[in-house]
């Protein structure tokens, strides 16, 4: 965990494959704001805990890491932002725990309520597979796999990815930003073919304009040390976490929100459906952004951009 400044706390949470360092452009920016901006290692990353059970990676668990993160630190609530993963825990966050999180910023990520077919059914789908197909096993039927499936099965993804952590990362983070993904046509970096392996179709020898050499180091370093499984867990409990929040299915997020999506990234076509639907889904949303040529990595790639927003945002936000 990281922390600057004094003030309202603003809780940060980071996606995958990354660490607190993604949110290293808005920390001090936050705090010079006159906010406490705190970015942690969600469990299974960093320096935080990796429990060896894959359940223990489940949605809820995370939600009440969050809630002992704010009690730790002597505060009664957070506006919680997250990006990727981090947005998707920061929205459950805030819808089961409104209590604690009075505001939610999500990048990245759309806010799709809980509910709806079973993940792992739908991902099989997304790789043109039927139902024949599960998750994790040898595909059968679809002529790709999308690298959610992919990640399912303990040990495959790490057979890829521990041999050379910093090559696939480096892929993965070009794969993903606008001055380095793939151009239209080529093979997608979500997915692979039959039998393949993502980082085939990640650029090579190539960093993207926002990843210094040293930054790369950083979020490497990391993952050379704890290796990739407790990151991938979270990939491996979406069905559970369709269960345990059943409860909450359909449910709006009422509490003060924003969204920050990049123009270029691949989470926008697919959830598009689910942007439209901020009316009834976000009912207090305070802006939504969608920034022009821009990928996945938004805070990242135009971070005084997203701090202007993020500002902006908090500024408006009931005392």
């Amino acid at each position: 965990m990281v922390e600057q400044g004094s003030g309202p706390l603003v809780l940060l949470l980071h996606g995958f494959p990354e660490s607190w360092y993604a949110w290293r452009h808005q920390l001090a920016a936050l705090a010079s704001a006159g906010y406490r901006a705190v970015a942690i290692d969600v469990r299974g990353y960093g320096r935080s805990s990796k429990p060896e059970a894959v359940e223990a990676y489940r949605m809820l668990d995370l939600v009440a890491d969050n809630v002992a993160v704010v009690e730790g630190l002597g505060e009664r609530s957070a506006v919680v932002v997250g990006h990727d993963w981090g947005a998707t825990i920061a929205a459950m966050s805030t819808l089961t725990r409104p209590d604690v999180f009075r505001a939610v910023g999500l990048l990245g990520v759309p806010y799709t309520p809980p509910g709806g077919p079973r993940p792992s059914e739908v991902f099989v789908r997304m790789g043109g597979g039927g139902a024949g197909d599960e998750p994790g096993a040898a595909p059968r039927s679809r002529p790709q796999e999308f690298y959610v499936s992919y990640f399912q099965r303990p040990g495959r993804a790490e057979a890829e990815v521990e041999p050379d952590v910093r090559g696939w990362l480096a892929g993965f983070y070009a794969a993903l930003s606008a001055d380095t993904m793939p151009a239209p046509g080529a093979p997608d970096p979500h997915f692979t073919g039959a039998g393949g392996t993502l980082r085939e179709r990640f650029p090579v020898g190539v960093l993207p304009s926002w990843l210094g050499e040293r930054d790369l180091d950083v979020f490497a370093g990391e993952f050379e040390r704890t290796g990739m499984t407790g990151a991938l867990n979270r990939y491996r409990n979406m069905d559970r976490d369709w269960a345990d929040l059943a409860g909450w299915a359909g449910r709006p997020i009422t509490r003060p929100s924003l969204f920050i999506g990049g123009e270029r990234d691949a989470s926008l076509a697919w959830l598009a459906d689910a942007v439209k639907a901020y009316p009834e889904t976000l009912p207090g949303l305070l802006g939504s952004h969608i920034l022009d040529g821009c990928g996945h990595f938004v805070q990242q790639e135009r971070p005084e951009e997203t701090n202007r927003i993020l500002l902006d945002w908090l500024a408006s936000l009931p005392a």
